[in-house]
Parts: C-alpha cells; sequence; structure tokens
C-alpha cells in the first residue's frame, strides 16, 4: 500500500501534494477506482497500485438534483461532483448525522459503502420540497420510488 498525498476536501475537491487537481478527467478516473475498507480508510486500488486516500468527511458530494415520475412514481436523481447520478431509493437510501454542533450531514449511498454528502444548497432545496409529517411537525419528509426519506436525524433530538 502506497502512501501518496493524496486527500478530498469535504466540498468534494481532489488535491495531491497539496494542490488541486482541476483535470475533470483525472478526478473522474481516480473516483471510479475509490474504496472504502474495513480498516476505516478509503484508497485508489487498481490491479498494481493501493494508495491510501485522505478523505475529510465523504469522497463524493451531491451537486444537484431532478426530481422525475415514471409510471407515477416520482423519484429524486442525485448528481455528484464526479457526474455519477443514483435514484433516492433503497438500493441508494439517505441518512442523517447531527454533528456536535447540532447541524445536519445528509449523505447518499452511492455505490457499496461510498457515500456522497448533500451540499448544503441541495439539502435546503430538497427541505423546501418536503412534506411536513403530520405526527411530529418538526419531520421533514422526502418521498421518492415509493419511500419516504427524513431531511432530520429524529432519532437525536
Amino acid at each position: 500500500c502506497e502512501n501518496v498525498n493524496m486527500k478530498i476536501t469535504r466540498d468534494g475537491k481532489w488535491n495531491f501534494m497539496n494542490s488541486l487537481i482541476s483535470r475533470e478527467k483525472m478526478v473522474n478516473l481516480f473516483s471510479s477506482v475509490i474504496r472504502f475498507d474495513d480498516d476505516g480508510f478509503y484508497y485508489l486500488v487498481t490491479p498494481h497500485e493501493k494508495i491510501k486516500l485522505e478523505v475529510e468527511d465523504k469522497p463524493f458530494v451531491i451537486t444537484t438534483y431532478n426530481k422525475e415520475t415514471v409510471k407515477g412514481i416520482e423519484t429524486y436523481l442525485f448528481r455528484t461532483n464526479v457526474g455519477e447520478i443514483v435514484p433516492l431509493s433503497n438500493q441508494h437510501p439517505m441518512r442523517i448525522e447531527i454533528s456536535e454542533k447540532k447541524e445536519p450531514s445528509p449523505y447518499v449511498l452511492i455505490r457499496k459503502n461510498l457515500e456522497a454528502l448533500l451540499s448544503r444548497n441541495v439539502y435546503y432545496q430538497l427541505i423546501e420540497e418536503a412534506e411536513m409529517d403530520d405526527k411530529r411537525k418538526e419531520l421533514y419528509l422526502l418521498s421518492s420510488n415509493k419511500t419516504k426519506y427524513s431531511l432530520v436525524n429524529h432519532s437525536q433530538e
């Protein structure tokens, strides 16, 4: 396992030796071989190398979304900073963590055990679209692909 100075910042920017990797094709290539291992670290894995990454939060950031209705089923489609598109669904669920500062960090599963952080902008847009739960007035629910997702972490209230 090689230790190269590569880092992904909380806002999804990739850095090599403290310099921003600005070539989108390079970032997309790297993102296609990223893995999260049982040791709690992220790696870039090719048949010849395994390079440890420093990741401030999650390796991906959801930067935009669309809402589509197919056969009467409304689904949110999230787009990551590397162009990957995933539907908010049972295969790609959302979860919310609350920081010590009581700020929400919403995550969506992208593939296997790799998650994306929803950008603040997307998160607040979703709250505008969410329905209020009739039983618990503080609970915002988003319906996607026949499943309801909470936009707040009610288990920590």
